[in-house]
């Protein structure tokens, strides 16, 4: 059982990105007394495989839902996932929903109950496109067991405008050194499944959605899209953030985490 007043939070990274995205969040919320998982799914990180090794989202997803099965009884953990963590995030909801105190999606993909979980990305794909979504990322053609397909590789101009605009040079100089070739799945057929996520599972578990209100990449106005369609959700909004939550405004962000702990104890 966990002592009073600490929780275990798992942090889930966003595509093309790892466990060292979180560093500074870990260590405050380890500061404050906290457990802190901070995760590489597959092919991300440190993470051994590549990305054409890994064949499903169920796949990708596997570390961290590995580790939410392993949550010992009596222990309800709060998951944080990031941008594209926000699916790996959902799939974990639906499965383990008892071990769960609350989920929060930080500038996130948060999918809602009666919709396949690929909708989420198709809006963004759909709102963003026209404004030159993309920039000088890279397309990676990859075969996996499901076929050929592609990984995105993110470029530096895209992650200084879209993504890291507010955060410290250094953030940005590491996500440079550090970001990997991500699958987002599209064509999975987690992604397709528009029965996958029920209200008795999914739905039953406490939605915190983090909006980050500078962030170029997910804009405001898609967060707020998501919000609405899960209108259980709370809000907590973070001023001056980027779509680098984590690195622009890390203090804010623990402290909402930390509220959040309190609260769902």
């Amino acid at each position: 059982m966990e002592s009073s007043g600490s929780k275990h939070f798992v942090l889930v990274h966003g595509l093309a990105h790892g466990a060292w995205c979180w560093f500074k969040v870990v260590t405050t919320l380890r500061s404050a007394g906290h457990r802190v998982t901070a995760l590489d799914l597959a092919a991300s990180g440190v993470h051994p495989a590549r990305v054409d090794e890994v064949g499903s989202f169920e796949e990708y997803s596997r570390p961290m839902l590995d580790a939410v099965a392993a949550a010992p009884e009596g222990e309800r953990l709060v998951l944080v996932g990031h941008s594209h963590g926000g699916l790996s995030l959902a799939l974990a909801m639906e499965r383990f929903p008892d071990k769960i105190a609350a989920a929060v999606f930080v500038a996130a993909a948060m999918p809602c109950v009666g919709k396949h979980m690929g909708v989420v990305t198709e809006e963004f794909m759909r709102r963003t496109a026209p404004e030159g979504l993309l920039m000088d990322c890279e397309m990676v053609a990859i075969k996996n067991s499901q076929g050929a397909g592609v990984a995105l590789h993110l470029g530096p101009s895209f992650l200084a405008y879209k993504c890291y605009q507010q955060s410290p040079a250094e953030d940005l100089a590491l996500a440079n050194m550090l970001v990997r070739p991500g699958n987002q799945f599209i064509n999975d057929p987690v992604m397709k499944d528009g029965s996958l996520l029920t209200s008795g599972n999914y739905g039953s578990v406490k939605k915190v959605y983090v909006i980050a209100k500078d962030d170029r990449s997910s804009t405001e106005e898609m967060q707020r899209w998501m919000v609405a369609m899960s209108p259980s959700t709370d809000v907590e909004e973070i001023a001056g953030a980027d779509h680098a939550v984590m690195n622009s405004r890390p203090r804010e962000l623990c402290d909402i985490l930390i509220k959040i702990a309190k609260k769902y104890e």
